[in-house]
């Protein structure tokens, strides 16, 4: 189950009026060799970024980033610990959950199997899955599997459905270990009408719905021949050899070592939410680490994961039309299949899906050429951040690293 929009910011925070719980905090930055100096953006600059991506964060949050190019060692930079009432920094190869990052991982497997002519993106859903997307206005004849990937369908997301909202905002600790399969969850979307149909020959219209990509692994499953977890488990995870990569479905436990999540509620108490199966479907399942995401997204875009023709598709992207609170959140980019572009300001761009879930937020970033990768990873203690300024933190993170320049750095800092 993944947050989106702000929806993010509301479920789960617990609270409006939340408490600063103080714990104390350790600033660190490290190379992993001595030719990593090397880097126009260097380790520094990075730490200085990242100090600034937590105060966006609310100045309490435990960051981590990891930056990696063809040569030389990683820059890597952290602030915070690995718990409230540790003085144990963040560990380098910290495990965490990447919420809707994994939509990443999701389209590529549909776009491999469209590759090998399993699948079209110009199926419907109701080819693959007669009946499942009808009623209150939701027709899947007129959504194709392009529209899933894209978020071009229109279809509500089901994240937005009310009682799930009660549950995640004043239920947590009764419903953390969530086993609600994804046709179910689909179901739930169906009880609401969409923001939109698509319309054969009319504009493209956009809207960003977690429902999309619950939809896009069952056709895969159809497609493929097995679960998504599995498909995505055999032919991205083990073909790019990302050890700390996994999909632990029902399971609640992180894999060691990881960062704990914590959030506040109304009565000010402070709750752990690390252990918990909210996330498990196809739309935010996947847990990895900074240095596996960053593998993942250079071989991604350098050609190692899809046929030239699919890699073309996946960068087809689209203007955001019809969801104001994502364009707020994060006003620049396109979309295209399960990847946004975004512009840098030296020219050209990078792509990106970031992920936002229950007290973690992931921002993976990979250049169009494929030769740098970067990953911030940011774990709450309080409260949810305010996305749109983690988003323009990040942003300048990314920008100064992709684009190789140094930060400005004030008098004062």
């Amino acid at each position: 189950m993944q947050m989106s929009s702000s929806k993010k910011t509301s479920t789960v925070v617990l609270t409006a009026a939340l408490l600063a719980l103080a714990s104390p905090m350790a600033a660190t930055a490290a190379t992993t060799g001595p030719s990593a100096s090397r880097h126009s953006y260097d380790k520094d600059m990075l730490r200085r970024d990242l100090a600034r991506v937590r105060e966006a964060g609310g100045g309490d949050v435990n960051v981590l980033a990891r930056v990696d190019g063809p040569h030389g060692a990683p820059l890597m930079a952290r602030i915070g610990t690995r718990t409230a009432d540790s003085l144990a920094p963040i560990p380098w190869n910290a495990h965490f959950r990447t919420a809707s990052t994994t939509k990443a991982f999701t389209a590529t497997v549909v776009l491999q199997l469209v590759a090998e002519k399993r699948l079209s993106l110009d199926d419907t859903v109701e080819h693959w899955l007669p009946g499942v997307v009808a009623g209150n206005g939701n027709d899947g004849g007129r959504i194709t599997v392009r529209d899933l990937l894209r978020q071009t369908s229109g279809l509500y997301d089901y994240i937005d459905d009310p009682e799930i909202q009660d549950r995640l905002i004043n239920h947590f600790d009764e419903y953390r270990y969530d086993t609600t399969p994804a046709a179910d969850l689909v179901a739930v979307a169906m009880k609401h009408r969409p923001t939109f149909v698509p319309e054969p020959g009319g504009a493209t219209r956009w809207a960003y719905s977690n429902t999309n990509y619950l939809l896009a692994a069952m056709i895969a499953e159809k497609a493929g021949g097995a679960d998504w977890k599995e498909l995505v488990e055999h032919r991205v995870i083990a073909r790019l050899g990302l050890r700390d990569t996994s999909i632990p479905g029902l399971d609640p436990h992180l894999p060691d070592p990881h960062v704990n999540a914590y959030l506040v509620g109304a009565d000010g108490k402070r709750l752990d939410v690390t252990e918990h199966s909210l996330q498990h479907t196809a739309d935010s399942g996947v847990v990895s680490t900074a240095a596996d995401l960053n593998t993942f997204f250079r071989a991604l875009a350098g050609g190692r994961l899809l046929p030239a023709e699919q890699w073309r598709e996946m960068r087809q992207t689209v203007r955001r039309t019809d969801d104001p609170e994502d364009v707020a959140e994060m006003p620049e980019g396109t979309y295209g299949l399960g990847l946004r572009k975004i512009p840098l300001t030296c020219g050209g761009f990078y792509y990106t899906h970031e992920g936002d879930g229950v007290g973690a937020n992931t921002r993976p970033a990979v250049s169009a050429d494929g030769r740098r990768a970067l990953t911030v990873s940011l774990t709450t203690t309080t409260a949810l951040p305010d996305l749109a300024a983690l988003n323009r933190a990040t942003g300048t993170l990314v920008d100064h690293a992709l684009c190789a320049k140094p930060a400005k750095v004030s008098p004062n800092s």
